[in-house]
């Protein structure tokens, strides 16, 4: 007979965060806020029974049971899927990754019992701490899924991302993204500063309460289309890696200039004066209003057409 794994369903963010519920093969475990349900998750947005996973037949399957707000598998609504390893569960504010329990054996797991008793704990703690409702890590769970989950749920808050490339916040209006800055900077448009943090890879994201203030540019793209176009971004953003210097690189203007100025386009000529005028890749990158893809390509034709020398 062959060895199943063994699978666990761990909270990565919400009031449960870092919790752990086992899960038994040949079992089915009902989710919802009764309390004398299986796993039992506190909170309004969860229906008195809202889901339920089976284990059966070396498959993992979650149903949702017509909650109220839905439950949510790698950003998509469901009724009925099966799950493989690594997928995020949302339901309510708490996000689940099923994982494996490497290197322990069967029996070795923590009890369901044991696991309720800790769940508890950490909403107490969070609870005491004041914790957000939603938080977590985006080395768990990276930016774009993030984001996706946010929109098919469609969420409303401000989702803040602190990494340390700086502090991020994300405008939700029912899971549309309509604004977006890091670290308040007035030179990083809304798209530009969304596109740049889809590249954060470390750090950690809460969900704060809605804040409605007067923005002088609203996003007007569905978040579906900026997240597209995000991802694109970022695969060629990814490709120029080798040949783009870093951004703590010093660009100089080549001496003698031997090509013509009259060659540039316009946003040619805009990433050169904010390299000469503010001396870093950087810095350059970020005076230029276009994004960091439109700015990168532009300043590696310059350094590769004899205009900028980077040392």
């Amino acid at each position: 007979m062959v060895d199943l794994p063994q699978f666990a369903l761990r909270f990565i963010s919400g009031k449960y965060q870092g919790g752990e519920f086992p899960l038994r093969w040949d079992r089915e475990i009902v989710i919802g806020r009764s309390s004398d349900l299986d796993m039992v998750l506190v909170e309004d947005m969860v229906s008195r029974k809202h889901a339920k996973i089976a284990t059966m037949a070396g498959q993992v399957v979650i149903q949702d049971l017509g909650s109220t707000n839905g439950t949510f598998v790698n950003g998509e609504k469901i009724k009925k899927v099966r799950l493989k390893e690594g997928d995020r569960i949302l339901i309510g504010t708490s996000i689940l990754k099923l994982v494996t329990l490497n290197g322990r054996g069967p029996g070795m797991s923590t009890s369901e019992a044991d696991a309720r008793r800790s769940m508890e704990q950490s909403a107490q703690r969070r609870t005491s701490a004041a914790g957000r409702p939603m938080s977590g890590s985006i080395d768990e769970i990276p930016l774009p899924d993030l984001v996706q989950l946010l929109s098919t749920s469609r969420k409303s808050g401000v989702l803040a991302v602190r990494s340390d490339q700086g502090h991020g916040r994300v405008y939700l209006r029912r899971g549309q993204i309509y604004y977006c800055s890091i670290d308040d900077a007035f030179d990083l448009t809304p798209h530009k500063s969304f596109y740049r943090m889809l590249t954060w890879v470390s750090g950690t994201f809460e969900l704060e309460p809605p804040d409605e203030r007067n923005v002088l540019e609203e996003i007007q793209e569905s978040t579906e289309a900026l997240l597209m176009e995000g991802m694109r971004q970022l695969d060629e953003m990814k490709r120029m890696e080798t040949e783009l210097p870093p951004r703590e690189a010093t660009l100089h203007l080549v001496q003698p200039l031997q090509v013509p100025l009259r060659d540039l386009s316009p946003l040619e000529l805009d990433v050169l004066q904010a390299a000469i005028n503010l001396g870093t890749v950087g810095e350059a990158l970020d005076r230029v209003s276009n994004t960091d893809l439109d700015a990168a390509q532009k300043l590696l034709s310059l350094i590769q057409r004899g205009y900028l020398q980077p040392t």
